[in-house]
């Protein structure tokens, strides 16, 4: 059985990048070789060289939206933080609060000066709150105005350019974080991508607060994760399904995207046009039914996706690139450099 512990690595707080990069291509990018588990080095901005024309690199269009409110509870000056999370209906959505004491049933939280009233409805799992909004005029406007960007905690340093959180090819608003191996290209280096024979699909994964919960169960089997929204239309389904059927890769650039195209697929393999909610949780012992390739990001110790990258790579070969990517001064998590599994 393998536990909590058997995905821990030492990480020195250094190295946990605080900024993003002047330029988004500007990165070191890692090649782990999942046969052999041998590592290279190279730049992001070459990531080209390592792509063969017919291979098919799925992205996820997801755009992160101003989720986290600062607000305070009706009754006096207590302050609170809310996080949306998945919007339920019209005026519904289910939030995190913090903290939770001040999100008894009935209570109203008030946020932008009272422009927005949201009145808890219901308390659910693991902390998150049922609320109804009030307010006037559109919402979406309105969460631009007076929302936050939700960066990760371990992003300790003011960010003068909260947009570089989002990909360039974002478009569909809904996440609460952003899918981080994309955040590496740009418009330029997609265009040279293209050009060199390698397709593009475009699917969608709204990212929840569930990338922000630790594992908490030393048997990771028992952990649950949180739902979210995935979608992917027939013509990129098509286009997946045509990659494999040709004898290329199909390379996810991502954890969401992964779990988007393994969620979406049957036991032949075929990626599935449709959308709905995803649970999946992969962690080693996963057969992968798609993905031939993953790009990604370094993850957090113990983590769900340090989990996904050892089930794809092997546990002891992705630890191993872990450690050597320390050495080597590797920047780690969200705005940090990337590795590439083929």
């Amino acid at each position: 059985m393998l536990e909590k512990k058997d995905f821990y690595y030492d990480l020195p707080k250094e190295l946990i990048a605080q900024q993003p990069l002047e330029r988004r291509d500007g990165s070191r990018l890692m090649r782990l070789c999942r046969k052999t588990g041998a590592v290279t080095h190279t730049m992001f901005k070459e990531i080209k060289a390592l792509l063969n024309p017919g291979d098919c690199i799925v992205i996820n269009d997801s755009k992160v939206i101003p989720a986290r409110l600062l607000g305070r509870g009706e009754s006096g000056s207590a302050e609170v933080e809310m996080l949306l999370h998945e919007r339920l209906d019209e005026k519904s959505w289910s939030v995190l609060v913090k903290p939770g004491r001040k999100a008894k049933e009935g209570d109203k939280l008030i946020f932008g000066d009272g422009r927005l009233v949201a009145t808890v409805k219901e308390i659910i799992e693991d902390g998150l709150r049922v609320v109804e909004m009030a307010h006037e005029g559109d919402f979406e406007p309105l969460l631009e105005e007076i929302g936050e960007m939700p960066l990760p905690h371990y992003i300790e340093e003011k960010q003068e350019d909260t947009s570089r959180y989002n990909t360039v090819y974002a478009k569909n608003e809904g996440s609460v974080a952003a899918p981080t191996a994309g955040l590496h290209f740009t418009n330029e280096l997609l265009d040279e991508i293209l050009a060199h024979g390698v397709k593009i699909a475009r699917v969608t994964l709204h990212v929840g607060i569930g990338t922000f919960r630790p594992v908490k169960e030393d048997d990771i089997t028992k952990h649950h994760m949180h739902s979210e929204y995935c979608r992917v239309e027939p013509e990129v389904a098509a286009l997946i399904n045509e990659t494999k059927k040709n004898g290329n890769r199909v390379i996810a650039i991502g954890t969401t995207s992964c779990r988007t195209i393994e969620s979406r697929a049957d036991d032949n393999g075929m990626v599935l046009a449709g959308a709905g909610k995803t649970d999946i949780f992969i962690y080693p012992g996963y057969e992968f039914k798609v993905m031939d390739g993953l790009l990604t990001n370094f993850h957090l110790p113990e983590s769900t996706l340090i989990m996904l990258v050892s089930a794809f790579a092997g546990r002891e070969a992705t630890l191993a690139a872990y450690q050597e990517a320390v050495r080597e001064e590797y920047r780690f998590f969200s705005y940090g450099d990337a590795m590439l599994l083929v």
